[in-house]
């Protein structure tokens, strides 16, 4: 990260991450400014900060805002569905970004969001990663917290990071749930939440299943790193999961103590791992 004051233009979904990202940046002496997406955003999260809220079609209001206040550089913080081009109704620049963004508009998100990061720098802003402001909430590789997966939660673990790595190079999502060798439910748009709600209903007798989240291979991390917060745990418990596997250095916890003690509470592990030692052998 640089030392050179700037001011941190904060594109901002649903979620804690983006007042945390505004509070890093403060501390490390930046400015800081918020766009906020209607529908997305939490009022609650944006209020101590300066801000305004736009739609996501109105791309020329949110870049005449992030120049009228000096925004330099710009993060991509917290979750957004995508919405259909029927309901985007887009402004006159939002029109002529979308002519930009081309077939990566029907692609999947990965291939998306690298063309509107792509984008945003040749309109003059540099993208950065949360990571590079919360480097407090990106964890190294080991357990957090008391509990730690045994010989057939690791089994899982490994199954886990192949159908999740596959998963990814089709840009399909970030996570699976896998039970006693059983795949439960994959990651698609749906998100995390949801796909843990339905791998409850699938679940199986016998010890219970674990989360496996990942970055995909060749993601661009700048603008959708794999989010684990306390939500995420208690609805893993719901599930009847034993624990969550996920990608050390590559995963944002939105509350690193937080999720840590959560995960003591409902009795569950948390695992930062580095999928390269879990690859299966050939």
């Amino acid at each position: 990260m640089t030392t050179e004051p700037t001011t941190v233009g904060i594109l901002a979904g649903g979620g804690p991450l983006p007042a945390k990202v505004a509070e890093a940046a403060r501390a490390a002496g930046h400015s800081v400014f918020i766009v906020g997406f209607e529908g997305f955003a939490e009022s609650g999260v944006l209020a101590p900060w300066p801000h305004e809220c736009v739609r996501l079609g109105a791309a020329g209001r949110m870049l005449s805002l992030l120049r009228a206040h000096g925004c330099s550089d710009l993060v991509l913080i917290g979750p957004i569905r995508r919405p259909s081009l029927r309901s985007l109704c887009p402004d006159a620049e939002g029109a002529r970004i979308l002519a930009r963004l081309g077939k990566a508009l029907f692609a999947g998100d990965d291939g998306l969001l690298a063309a509107l990061v792509r984008i945003l720098g040749e309109e003059g802003f540099r993208v950065r990663g949360a990571h590079e402001f919360l480097s407090h909430s990106v964890a190294r590789p080991g357990v957090l917290g008391r509990y730690t997966p045994d010989a057939q939660a690791l089994a899982d673990i490994r199954h886990g990071v192949a159908v999740t790595q596959a998963l990814g190079r089709l840009d399909i999502g970030q996570g699976c749930v896998v039970q006693n060798g059983v795949v439960l439910a994959v990651e698609a748009m749906e998100g995390t939440d949801a796909m843990l709600a339905r791998s409850g209903l699938c679940r199986q007798p016998g010890e219970g299943g674990v989360l496996v989240k990942l970055l995909k291979p060749g993601q661009e991390k700048r603008a959708d790193m794999p989010t684990i917060g306390p939500v995420t745990l208690r609805n893993a418990h719901a599930a009847g999961l034993r624990g969550i596997a996920f990608e050390a250095a590559h995963t944002l916890l939105t509350d690193m103590q937080a999720c840590q003690t959560e995960a003591d509470r409902l009795g569950l592990f948390l695992i930062a791992i580095d999928p390269a030692t879990y690859v299966q052998p050939a």
